[in-house]
């Protein structure tokens, strides 16, 4: 089956993007890489221990904007 995209809005590509995701994340199980996983342990600990912090989105996204300027 293929589906054509050149005819479709953003709008309705979009909600395409998030059927497919809904189903994908519902009927597709995937076992989490060891390395990723032994990522986020590092970064919970680092939080737990004040090593690292969250930043807002807004924070976040202004630092980003700054620096492509």
């Amino acid at each position: 089956m293929q589906i054509s995209l050149d005819g479709m809005t953003v709008e309705e590509k979009l909600q395409l993007m998030e059927q497919l995701w809904a189903d994908l994340s519902q009927h597709y199980q995937q076992a989490v890489p060891e390395w990723h996983e032994k990522t986020l342990l590092q970064r919970e600990q680092a939080l737990k221990t004040g090593m690292e912090k969250f930043e807002s989105w807004e924070s976040a996204r202004k630092g980003i904007e700054e620096a492509i300027r």
